[in-house]
């Protein structure tokens, strides 16, 4: 059974992992580094400072988002990877031959779990529980998968890490908000806001298109950059 399942994510990966397109390959390269979504840490640090009205409200939202970060990372980067051991696909001796891999980034020796996963995840469903917009929380989710699809197309994580890594980034996106939601009013008011200009947690609609405008740029950017590569 275990060599089935192990089977079956070697299959899945190889089915996701590289293609015959330049242009595909450094538009996951530039997708996959932290420092192309700068401009969207940006925009969502603005909705915070833009949305709240205390140096101490922001600060608990900035502290429970750095808490995402820490217990997705610390968890995968930390504990998991180094006990568990599994091979990324890419360093895999007995895989990595079948793996297509761009530019020679072979990342790191381990991969089980994934914590460009567990990462954005984490902040995904924070924000998702914190701003509760529909259109926002799609991106966010979206933004999440995209980061997810870079590593399986670079061979840098199985499908089974990306898929563990999603789970546990849900649940410490969750438990960074149930802290959140812990100590918020204690340094707030409770507010009830009704109005199609905010969300039901007192977001500004038109903050929160900056923050879509700020992922279009960056999208944008990886076309015109992997472009510009070919």
């Amino acid at each position: 059974m275990l060599d089935s399942l192990i089977h079956l994510d070697q299959q899945l990966l190889l089915w996701f992992n590289g293609s015959d397109s330049l242009f595909v390959d450094h538009f996951a390269e530039v997708l996959t580094s932290g420092l192309s979504w700068i401009p969207l840490y940006l925009a969502l640090f603005y909705l915070v400072v833009k949305n709240n009205e205390t140096m101490l409200q922001i600060a608990l939202i900035v502290g429970c988002s750095a808490l995402c970060i820490l217990l997705a990372d610390g968890v995968a980067e930390g504990i998991v990877k180094p006990l568990v051991g599994r091979w990324r696909p890419s360093n895999d001796p007995y895989f990595k031959y079948m793996v297509e891999v761009v530019g020679n980034h072979r990342g790191t020796d381990y991969g089980f779990f994934s914590a460009h996963a567990a990462n954005t995840m984490s902040i995904a469903t924070f924000f998702c529980l914190l701003v509760r917009n529909r259109l926002f929380n799609t991106a966010l989710v979206i933004w999440s998968l995209i980061n997810c699809w870079t590593r399986m197309y670079l061979g840098l994580h199985y499908p089974s890490d990306i898929v563990c890594g999603l789970l546990w980034g849900m649940a410490a996106g969750g438990i960074s908000y149930l802290v959140f939601h812990k100590f918020y009013y204690k340094v707030s008011p409770k507010i009830n806001y009704i109005s199609s200009q905010y969300t039901s947690t007192g977001y500004s609609n038109v903050d929160i298109d900056i923050v879509m405008m700020a992922m279009m740029t960056i999208l944008v950017f990886a076309v015109l950059a992997s472009l510009s590569a070919i």
